[in-house]
Protein backbone atom coordinates (compact mmCIF):
# COMPACT_ATOMS: atom_id res chain seq x y z
CA UNK A 1 0.00 0.00 0.00
CA UNK A 2 1.25 3.46 -0.96
CA UNK A 3 0.28 6.57 0.99
CA UNK A 4 0.84 9.78 -0.96
CA UNK A 5 -0.48 13.29 -1.41
CA UNK A 6 -3.20 13.58 -4.02
CA UNK A 7 -2.84 15.50 -7.26
CA UNK A 8 -5.44 17.28 -9.39
CA UNK A 9 -5.55 14.28 -11.71
CA UNK A 10 -6.82 12.12 -8.82
CA UNK A 11 -10.07 14.03 -8.28
CA UNK A 12 -12.36 11.85 -10.40
CA UNK A 13 -11.06 8.67 -8.81
CA UNK A 14 -11.31 10.19 -5.33
CA UNK A 15 -14.96 11.02 -5.94
CA UNK A 16 -15.55 7.45 -7.12
CA UNK A 17 -14.15 6.12 -3.83
CA UNK A 18 -16.29 8.54 -1.83
CA UNK A 19 -19.42 7.48 -3.70
CA UNK A 20 -18.60 3.78 -3.30
CA UNK A 21 -18.07 4.25 0.43
CA UNK A 22 -20.68 6.86 1.36
CA UNK A 23 -23.27 6.79 -1.41
CA UNK A 24 -25.05 9.94 -2.58
CA UNK A 25 -28.33 9.81 -0.65
CA UNK A 26 -27.29 12.14 2.17
CA UNK A 27 -24.28 13.78 0.53
CA UNK A 28 -23.81 15.37 -2.88
CA UNK A 29 -20.57 14.22 -4.47
CA UNK A 30 -18.99 15.35 -7.73
CA UNK A 31 -15.63 16.66 -8.96
CA UNK A 32 -17.13 20.18 -8.97
CA UNK A 33 -18.18 19.94 -5.32
CA UNK A 34 -14.84 18.42 -4.35
CA UNK A 35 -13.03 21.33 -6.00
CA UNK A 36 -15.30 23.83 -4.29
CA UNK A 37 -14.37 22.46 -0.87
CA UNK A 38 -10.76 21.53 -1.39
CA UNK A 39 -9.38 23.76 -4.16
CA UNK A 40 -11.37 27.02 -4.11
CA UNK A 41 -11.11 27.56 -0.35
CA UNK A 42 -9.68 31.09 0.20
CA UNK A 43 -7.54 29.72 3.06
CA UNK A 44 -5.79 27.49 0.53
CA UNK A 45 -6.10 24.08 -1.09
CA UNK A 46 -6.69 21.17 1.27
CA UNK A 47 -4.10 18.64 2.33
CA UNK A 48 -5.40 15.47 0.67
CA UNK A 49 -3.82 12.05 1.07
CA UNK A 50 -4.75 8.87 -0.76
CA UNK A 51 -4.02 5.20 -0.18
CA UNK A 52 -3.18 3.31 -3.35
CA UNK A 53 -2.90 -0.36 -4.28
CA UNK A 54 -2.11 -1.67 -7.75
CA UNK A 55 -2.35 1.87 -9.13
CA UNK A 56 -5.90 2.27 -7.82
CA UNK A 57 -6.99 4.66 -5.08
CA UNK A 58 -8.64 2.73 -2.25
CA UNK A 59 -8.80 5.40 0.46
CA UNK A 60 -8.83 9.16 0.87
CA UNK A 61 -8.38 11.62 3.74
CA UNK A 62 -8.85 15.38 3.39
CA UNK A 63 -7.76 18.11 5.81
CA UNK A 64 -9.32 21.45 4.87
CA UNK A 65 -7.22 24.53 5.57
CA UNK A 66 -8.74 26.99 8.03
CA UNK A 67 -7.56 30.06 9.92
CA UNK A 68 -8.37 31.01 13.50
CA UNK A 69 -7.21 34.12 15.36
CA UNK A 70 -6.54 34.88 19.00
CA UNK A 71 -4.88 37.98 20.47
CA UNK A 72 -4.01 39.23 16.94
CA UNK A 73 -2.17 36.00 16.14
CA UNK A 74 -3.28 33.94 13.15
CA UNK A 75 -3.32 30.19 13.68
CA UNK A 76 -2.98 28.23 10.45
CA UNK A 77 -4.99 25.07 11.04
CA UNK A 78 -6.60 22.11 9.39
CA UNK A 79 -10.17 20.93 9.61
CA UNK A 80 -10.50 17.14 9.40
CA UNK A 81 -13.32 16.56 6.95
CA UNK A 82 -13.86 14.11 4.09
CA UNK A 83 -12.59 10.56 4.47
CA UNK A 84 -13.49 7.24 2.87
CA UNK A 85 -12.24 3.72 2.34
CA UNK A 86 -13.44 1.67 -0.60
CA UNK A 87 -15.80 -1.10 0.62
CA UNK A 88 -13.56 -3.77 -0.92
CA UNK A 89 -10.63 -2.67 1.24
CA UNK A 90 -12.16 -2.28 4.69
CA UNK A 91 -10.26 -3.64 7.69
CA UNK A 92 -6.79 -2.57 6.51
CA UNK A 93 -6.48 0.41 8.86
CA UNK A 94 -6.52 2.83 5.94
CA UNK A 95 -8.33 5.61 7.82
CA UNK A 96 -5.79 5.55 10.64
CA UNK A 97 -2.78 5.37 8.32
CA UNK A 98 -3.99 8.30 6.23
CA UNK A 99 -4.90 10.39 9.27
CA UNK A 100 -1.61 9.82 11.08
CA UNK A 101 0.34 10.67 7.93
CA UNK A 102 -1.70 13.85 7.51
CA UNK A 103 -0.94 14.81 11.13
CA UNK A 104 2.77 14.21 10.52
CA UNK A 105 2.77 16.47 7.45
CA UNK A 106 0.72 19.15 9.20
CA UNK A 107 3.02 19.21 12.21
CA UNK A 108 6.17 19.33 10.12
CA UNK A 109 4.65 22.17 8.08
CA UNK A 110 4.17 24.28 11.22
CA UNK A 111 0.38 24.15 11.48
CA UNK A 112 -1.06 24.90 14.91
CA UNK A 113 -3.82 22.33 15.35
CA UNK A 114 -6.46 20.20 13.65
CA UNK A 115 -10.12 20.55 14.61
CA UNK A 116 -13.40 18.86 13.77
CA UNK A 117 -16.75 17.80 15.22
CA UNK A 118 -16.78 13.99 14.79
CA UNK A 119 -19.91 11.96 15.45
CA UNK A 120 -20.34 9.28 18.10
CA UNK A 121 -19.05 6.54 15.80
CA UNK A 122 -15.83 8.20 14.67
CA UNK A 123 -14.92 10.15 17.81
CA UNK A 124 -13.32 7.20 19.68
CA UNK A 125 -10.93 6.63 16.77
CA UNK A 126 -9.86 10.25 16.80
CA UNK A 127 -9.30 10.22 20.56
CA UNK A 128 -6.99 7.21 20.17
CA UNK A 129 -4.92 9.23 17.70
CA UNK A 130 -4.39 12.13 20.11
CA UNK A 131 -7.48 14.28 19.66
CA UNK A 132 -8.94 15.83 22.82
CA UNK A 133 -12.50 16.89 23.51
CA UNK A 134 -13.06 20.60 24.02
CA UNK A 135 -16.81 20.53 24.73
CA UNK A 136 -20.13 20.86 23.01
CA UNK A 137 -20.44 24.04 20.97
CA UNK A 138 -22.47 26.85 22.54
CA UNK A 139 -25.84 27.48 20.88
CA UNK A 140 -28.62 29.88 21.90
CA UNK A 141 -32.26 29.05 21.16
CA UNK A 142 -35.26 31.38 21.30
CA UNK A 143 -38.89 30.79 20.27
CA UNK A 144 -40.20 32.49 17.15
CA UNK A 145 -43.33 33.89 18.76
CA UNK A 146 -44.53 35.78 15.68
CA UNK A 147 -44.53 32.64 13.49
CA UNK A 148 -44.72 29.78 16.00
CA UNK A 149 -48.01 28.38 14.68
CA UNK A 150 -47.27 28.90 11.00
CA UNK A 151 -46.30 25.52 9.55
CA UNK A 152 -45.07 25.80 5.96
CA UNK A 153 -43.87 23.28 3.40
CA UNK A 154 -40.43 21.66 3.57
CA UNK A 155 -39.01 23.43 0.52
CA UNK A 156 -37.52 26.91 0.78
CA UNK A 157 -36.26 29.31 -1.86
CA UNK A 158 -33.27 31.34 -0.71
CA UNK A 159 -32.00 34.58 -2.19
CA UNK A 160 -28.72 36.49 -2.16
CA UNK A 161 -29.50 40.09 -1.24
CA UNK A 162 -26.10 41.63 -1.89
CA UNK A 163 -26.19 45.42 -1.63
CA UNK A 164 -22.51 46.12 -1.01
CA UNK A 165 -19.26 46.10 -2.95
CA UNK A 166 -16.51 43.65 -2.05
CA UNK A 167 -14.29 46.55 -0.92
CA UNK A 168 -16.94 47.85 1.49
CA UNK A 169 -17.61 44.34 2.73
CA UNK A 170 -13.90 43.87 3.39
CA UNK A 171 -13.96 47.07 5.44
CA UNK A 172 -16.87 45.69 7.46
CA UNK A 173 -15.01 42.42 7.99
CA UNK A 174 -11.83 44.22 9.06
CA UNK A 175 -13.79 46.17 11.67
CA UNK A 176 -15.44 42.96 12.86
CA UNK A 177 -12.13 41.12 13.08
CA UNK A 178 -10.59 43.96 15.07
CA UNK A 179 -13.49 43.94 17.53
CA UNK A 180 -13.23 40.20 18.12
CA UNK A 181 -9.44 40.38 18.41
CA UNK A 182 -9.79 42.70 21.39
CA UNK A 183 -11.88 40.09 23.21
CA UNK A 184 -8.90 37.72 23.37
CA UNK A 185 -10.81 34.67 22.18
CA UNK A 186 -10.52 32.33 19.20
CA UNK A 187 -12.44 33.29 16.07
CA UNK A 188 -12.32 32.79 12.32
CA UNK A 189 -11.24 36.03 10.56
CA UNK A 190 -13.77 37.03 7.94
CA UNK A 191 -13.31 38.58 4.48
CA UNK A 192 -15.48 39.12 1.42
CA UNK A 193 -13.74 36.21 -0.36
CA UNK A 194 -14.38 33.89 2.58
CA UNK A 195 -18.06 34.87 2.85
CA UNK A 196 -18.60 34.44 -0.89
CA UNK A 197 -17.02 30.98 -0.81
CA UNK A 198 -18.59 29.82 2.44
CA UNK A 199 -22.16 31.07 1.98
CA UNK A 200 -22.90 32.65 -1.38
CA UNK A 201 -21.32 30.08 -3.73
CA UNK A 202 -21.79 27.01 -1.55
CA UNK A 203 -23.30 24.18 -3.66
CA UNK A 204 -23.80 21.91 -0.65
CA UNK A 205 -26.09 24.16 1.38
CA UNK A 206 -28.05 27.18 0.25
CA UNK A 207 -28.29 30.27 2.44
CA UNK A 208 -30.41 33.39 2.53
CA UNK A 209 -27.84 36.19 2.60
CA UNK A 210 -28.34 39.86 3.38
CA UNK A 211 -25.30 42.08 2.87
CA UNK A 212 -24.99 45.85 3.29
CA UNK A 213 -22.14 48.19 4.24
CA UNK A 214 -23.02 47.73 7.92
CA UNK A 215 -24.40 44.18 8.17
CA UNK A 216 -23.82 40.69 6.77
CA UNK A 217 -26.19 37.85 7.65
CA UNK A 218 -26.34 34.28 6.35
CA UNK A 219 -29.21 32.07 7.51
CA UNK A 220 -31.23 29.03 6.52
CA UNK A 221 -34.02 26.79 7.79
CA UNK A 222 -33.23 23.44 9.35
CA UNK A 223 -36.09 20.96 9.63
CA UNK A 224 -36.44 18.97 12.85
CA UNK A 225 -39.48 16.77 12.22
CA UNK A 226 -42.43 19.16 12.21
CA UNK A 227 -40.36 21.90 13.79
CA UNK A 228 -38.58 24.46 11.61
CA UNK A 229 -35.47 26.16 13.00
CA UNK A 230 -34.20 29.46 11.61
CA UNK A 231 -30.44 29.12 11.98
CA UNK A 232 -28.28 32.25 11.97
CA UNK A 233 -25.09 30.79 10.56
CA UNK A 234 -23.24 34.09 10.30
CA UNK A 235 -23.83 37.66 11.44
CA UNK A 236 -21.29 40.47 11.10
CA UNK A 237 -22.06 44.09 11.92
CA UNK A 238 -20.33 47.45 12.14
CA UNK A 239 -22.09 48.72 15.26
CA UNK A 240 -23.26 46.23 17.90
CA UNK A 241 -26.43 48.03 19.00
CA UNK A 242 -27.53 48.92 15.46
CA UNK A 243 -26.49 45.48 14.23
CA UNK A 244 -28.58 43.64 16.82
CA UNK A 245 -31.57 45.90 16.13
CA UNK A 246 -31.28 45.31 12.37
CA UNK A 247 -30.88 41.58 12.88
CA UNK A 248 -33.93 41.45 15.16
CA UNK A 249 -36.02 42.96 12.37
CA UNK A 250 -34.59 40.50 9.85
CA UNK A 251 -35.32 37.57 12.15
CA UNK A 252 -38.93 38.67 12.50
CA UNK A 253 -39.24 39.03 8.74
CA UNK A 254 -37.68 35.65 7.92
CA UNK A 255 -39.52 33.88 10.72
CA UNK A 256 -42.75 34.91 9.02
CA UNK A 257 -41.45 34.20 5.53
CA UNK A 258 -40.35 30.65 6.33
CA UNK A 259 -42.85 29.83 9.10
CA UNK A 260 -40.35 28.75 11.75
CA UNK A 261 -40.89 27.81 15.39
CA UNK A 262 -37.44 28.42 16.87
CA UNK A 263 -34.37 30.53 16.13
CA UNK A 264 -30.80 29.47 16.86
CA UNK A 265 -27.57 31.46 16.86
CA UNK A 266 -24.16 31.61 18.47
CA UNK A 267 -24.25 33.48 21.81
CA UNK A 268 -20.48 33.88 21.53
CA UNK A 269 -20.81 36.55 18.86
CA UNK A 270 -24.45 37.65 19.27
CA UNK A 271 -26.10 39.07 22.39
CA UNK A 272 -29.56 38.84 20.92
CA UNK A 273 -32.09 38.02 23.62
CA UNK A 274 -31.95 38.01 27.41
CA UNK A 275 -34.47 35.15 27.65
CA UNK A 276 -32.64 32.87 25.21
CA UNK A 277 -32.04 29.28 26.23
CA UNK A 278 -28.25 29.10 26.39
CA UNK A 279 -26.21 25.92 26.56
CA UNK A 280 -23.87 23.42 24.97
CA UNK A 281 -26.41 22.19 22.41
CA UNK A 282 -24.13 22.02 19.41
CA UNK A 283 -21.83 19.21 18.22
CA UNK A 284 -18.81 18.15 20.24
CA UNK A 285 -15.70 20.08 19.21
CA UNK A 286 -12.39 18.19 19.28
CA UNK A 287 -8.86 19.30 18.47
CA UNK A 288 -5.52 17.63 17.76
CA UNK A 289 -2.70 19.85 19.03
CA UNK A 290 0.29 20.21 16.72
CA UNK A 291 2.45 23.28 17.34
CA UNK A 292 1.06 25.10 20.38
CA UNK A 293 2.65 26.31 23.58
CA UNK A 294 1.14 25.39 26.95
CA UNK A 295 -0.89 28.58 27.35
CA UNK A 296 -2.36 28.26 23.85
CA UNK A 297 -3.23 24.61 24.48
CA UNK A 298 -4.97 25.46 27.74
CA UNK A 299 -6.96 28.23 26.08
CA UNK A 300 -8.12 26.06 23.19
CA UNK A 301 -9.45 23.21 25.33
CA UNK A 302 -11.80 25.64 27.10
CA UNK A 303 -14.96 26.14 25.03
CA UNK A 304 -15.54 29.55 26.67
CA UNK A 305 -12.48 30.81 24.77
CA UNK A 306 -14.07 30.15 21.37
CA UNK A 307 -15.94 33.01 19.65
CA UNK A 308 -17.17 30.84 16.80
CA UNK A 309 -20.25 31.43 14.70
CA UNK A 310 -22.47 28.48 13.90
CA UNK A 311 -21.17 28.61 10.34
CA UNK A 312 -17.57 28.30 11.49
CA UNK A 313 -18.14 24.80 12.86
CA UNK A 314 -21.18 23.33 11.13
CA UNK A 315 -20.59 20.61 8.55
CA UNK A 316 -20.85 21.43 4.87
Amino acid sequence: MIIREATTSDVNEIVEVLIASLGTVDLELSPEIWNFKHVNNPFGASLVLVAEEEDRIIGVRAFMRWNWMMDNKVYNCFRAVDTATHPNHQGKGIFKKLTLKAIEIAQQSGYSFVFNTPNENSRPGYLKMGWVIVNKVNIAIIPAWNSFWRIFEDSFVYQLNLNVTSDKLDQLCASWNERLSKQGKTFTPKSSSFLKWRYEDNPLRKYEVVATESLYVALYVKKRGKISELRIAECIFADEKKGVNALSKLIKYYSNKFGVQIISYSPNVLKLNKIALLGNYGPILTIRKLNLNLDESNDLVDISNWNSSIGDLELF
